[in-house]
């Protein structure tokens, strides 16, 4: 191998480990990638940067603000209130795939999954049905509608853009429906009838009992002429008369651990727990109000209505989110939002300091007073999923028809070739702000900017490796190993390799190594390079095993109390159905 080449396969060596063992966020891995091929002049400035410019990084950030514009405009809510009226468990999980299937190939399929997860949770609780028989099944569903268009995933976007740079004419949006129709009827019958006994069977409780949604901390301070000025908490009764439950009394800078016998005085901060509502009873009967650090106004509970009106929110903080480990001081949701934390809950742990000092973690649930306005934008935000509003959210049913007649247009517009793909969803996007389905600071919000980074920062990469002749040097030797067997054989590794990477590290970086492989590969054979793309695209998309390998899976890891093994357990077989399909399959609409 020649230096340069030596030089990318380092980089890539790199790039490969710190995606795998996430000590550092992948976007952040992007960056340092892009560096290190700049500073080691293995690619241009120009080409450096071509990742910020690329089709595929633009449409996925204009995918992005068209998704948001369904969701806030609530157009999905009509078929999520569906779930509630069913009561078979069978029929439940049936209605959820052929939903939320169809609807992740146009919307992003975790901005799909953010938007029922809420509605899905609701109505198990109800309805007594268990969750975890559910959660997982709608993750993959999601996925596998993705895969049926250009456009369901940022993966295809990113591969398809990758192989116009390469030389191929590209792909037609809906170019891989007949496969992924195949593929995602076959993957909806093996969860119908494998998950009964390959899925954990929590008690429909046990969804309360993991999150206990209503049971919250939250800080109560004693105001001037309170009744319970001069008792002790033993005195007051709180925990028989009012089920809240005096955890620890903050006086100044003292905290007393045993506050039973102590008796209040004026100022005296009382840590507490217990359902909103009867904390909510016990702050208006007893004169105490919420610590000055999250004080409100009596008035703001009420609220006219219109814009101004405030709702209660439930929101937990989504796997990946940047606010991990951050307190709520540092966070300042007031200034970001004009929301107020009224109190948070933590599963499995009693926590003892002032919320404000808390250090964040996935799975923490907040509970957010906030203008309904204010709401959309929270809702918008990829770190926060909003499980549960306590007030009604009036959405004007004009805007939802808007909504969906723009995403319909945008598609239909780069269906039938009036204008690519790119153009139709960018004006799209533009159609839903000028209309105001969506608000101008609502469409920034709505891009996953990580992952808008991660795509411009690992393009440069295949690039390089084709500039260098990695790609090439590794094609022929993958083709030295297995190509005696045909072009079918190497098919197969190439989609087994990919469908690896993506277990252990992002999709979009997994794709990204190995598309100028495939390419070079198919070059090697004088055989179309096609059908190793599409091989790339579908085992990249479909990341099954493992709670990380997808965002969808991550999201209903925690919500439905599922383990590590769980998604082994059920996702490994499945790939390896999705594997052999895709081995038969491809070549049959893709030919060699």
């Amino acid at each position: 191998m020649e230096l340069q080449a030596l030089l990318t396969l380092a980089v890539l060596a790199g790039a490969v480990t710190l995606f795998v063992t996430e000590k550092l966020p992948v976007d952040v891995v992007a960056m340092l990638v892009l560096a290190s091929l700049l500073v080691l002049g293995l690619v241009s400035p120009a080409e450096a940067l071509s990742g910020f410019s690329s089709e595929a990084t633009i449409t996925v950030a204009a995918m992005f603000v068209l998704s948001a514009g369904l969701a806030h405009t609530g157009a999905l809510l009509p078929i999520g209130r569906m779930f509630g009226r069913v009561k078979r468990p069978w029929l439940f999980l049936v209605l959820l795939m052929v939903v939320i299937g169809p609807i992740s190939a146009f919307v992003n399929n975790t901005a799909a999954v953010a938007v029922f997860l809420p509605m899905v949770l609701a109505a198990t609780v109800a309805n007594r049905m268990s969750p975890s028989q559910l959660l997982i099944p709608m993750s993959y569903a999601a996925q596998m509608g993705g895969v049926c268009t250009l456009i369901g995933t940022s993966t295809n976007l990113l591969v398809n853009s990758m192989a116009k740079d390469l030389g191929h004419p590209g792909f037609g949006l809906f170019d891989f429906a007949p496969l992924g129709l195949i593929m995602m009827g076959a993957g909806f019958l093996y969860l119908m009838v494998f998950r009964h006994w390959l899925l954990p069977h929590h008690a429909p409780s046990a969804l309360a009992d993991t999150y206990e949604l209503g049971k919250y901390i939250t800080e109560l301070r004693v105001m001037e002429k309170s009744p319970l000025v001069g008792k002790s908490v033993s005195q007051a009764q709180l925990a028989e008369k009012h089920s809240v439950y005096v955890l620890e009394l903050l006086r100044g800078e003292e905290k007393h651990w045993s506050p039973r016998a102590e008796l209040l005085r004026e100022g005296d901060v009382l840590l507490v727990r217990g359902d909103w509502e009867k904390l909510k009873a016990l702050k208006e009967t007893s004169r105490l109000e919420l610590d000055s650090e999250f004080k409100l106004k009596d008035n703001q509970f009420t609220g006219e209505d219109g814009d101004a009106a405030q709702v209660l929110a439930e929101v937990m903080v989504a796997p990946g989110a940047r606010m991990v480990s951050q307190t709520l001081a540092q966070l300042d949701f007031q200034w970001h939002y004009n929301a107020t934390v009224l109190a948070l809950h933590r599963r499995g742990e009693v926590l003892r300091d002032k919320i404000k000092d808390i250090p964040l973690n996935v799975g923490d649930v907040l509970l957010m007073l906030t203008p309904r306005a204010n709401l959309e934008l929270i809702k918008a935000n990829v770190n926060l999923v909003v499980l549960n509003e306590r007030g009604e959210t009036n959405l004007p049913r004009r805007k939802a028809f808007l909504a969906v007649g723009i995403m319909i247009a945008s598609v239909a517009v780069a269906a039938v070739g009036l204008l690519p793909i790119v153009a139709s969803a960018i004006l799209g996007g533009i159609a839903l702000v000028a209309t105001r389905c969506i608000g101008n600071d609502q469409a920034y919000q709505a891009i996953d900017w990580r992952v808008i980074v991660l795509l411009a920062g690992v393009l440069p990469l295949g690039i390089a490796m084709q500039k260098s002749g990695l790609a090439q040097t590794v094609a022929d030797f993958g083709v030295d190993m297995v190509g005696g067997f045909g072009p079918l054989a190497v098919l197969a590794a190439i989609y087994l390799i990919t469908a690896l990477l993506t277990e252990l590290m992002s999709n979009n970086a997994a794709a990204v190594l190995i598309t100028p492989i495939a390419f070079s590969t198919a070059v090697s054979l004088d055989v179309s390079p096609t059908p190793f793309l599409v091989a790339v695209m579908f085992a990249a998309s479909t990341s099954f095993a493992t709670p990380v390998g997808y965002q969808t899976n991550t999201m209903v890891y925690n919500a439905g109390n599922y383990r590590f093994v769980d998604f082994m357990r059920m996702g490994i077989p499945l790939n390896l159905l999705f594997w052999g399909l895709a081995v038969y399959f491809i070549p049959t609409f893709f030919p060699f």
